[in-house]
């Protein structure tokens, strides 16, 4: 498989995977939810060697793609050109900023949710049980001893080897899980904003299923 990373949201979150992405070698194609004044220099400068282009290049020509966008705008991607692909659902439901989602159940998978939306995309829920000063904070390479641990959830065993290759390539020990368990990578869940290795995550998980 070439390394060819599309990323959708060009905010906090899509610019550090950018840089820890090609800073490993990967090939990164971005694109910007609404068009901002400057925003082609402002991607120069915080992501150089990436490509700022429109979001259907982005996805036509990348292995993996990955949601990073307010869950509340997901709806207004082109998902149906998301079929077959490989998705990493970076993201979280903030009432804050996202309000009540017609369809997302309180207790739920936020993933299960986006799934639903088109259920012919092969989505892994991944990265949104980190913040993104974690991200680059916490990468370390192959064999430290503090390796953050990064769930990989999906019950496409496919796709979720392809994500856990991104994530050990970006500087983190993979764990792959069915995504039955992706509600407990959410905001009140028992990983969440909290730095553990790949043994600690699976045992947090395993106790938070057992309850």
């Amino acid at each position: 498989m070439t390394k060819r990373l599309g990323i959708i949201g060009a905010g906090k979150v899509g610019t550090t995977l950018g840089r820890l992405a090609l800073a490993a070698g990967w090939e990164v194609r971005i694109a910007a939810s609404g068009r901002q004044p400057l925003q082609d220099l402002i991607v120069e400068t915080m992501l150089p060697g990436a490509r700022l282009l429109p979001e259907a290049a982005v996805v036509a020509d990348s292995d993996v793609i990955v949601l990073a966008v307010p869950l509340s705008k997901v709806r207004e991607l082109d998902l149906d050109a998301l079929s077959d692909k490989v998705v990493v659902d970076a993201m979280n439901h903030w009432y804050p900023v996202d309000g009540n989602l017609d369809g997302l159940t309180e207790g739920g998978s936020s993933s299960d949710w986006v799934a639903a939306l088109n259920p012919r995309m092969r989505l892994v829920k991944s990265l949104n049980h980190l913040g993104y000063h974690d991200m680059e904070t916490d990468a370390r390479p192959v064999g430290h001893a503090e390796r953050r641990g990064v769930a990989v959830a999906s019950d496409d065993p496919g796709a979720n080897d392809i994500v856990a290759g991104l994530l050990n390539d970006l500087g983190f020990d993979p764990v792959e899980l069915p995504a039955a368990v992706g509600v407990h990578l959410q905001g009140d869940g028992p990983v969440f904003g909290r730095w553990v290795d790949a043994p600690g995550l699976r045992s947090a998980i395993a106790s938070a299923t057992e309850r």
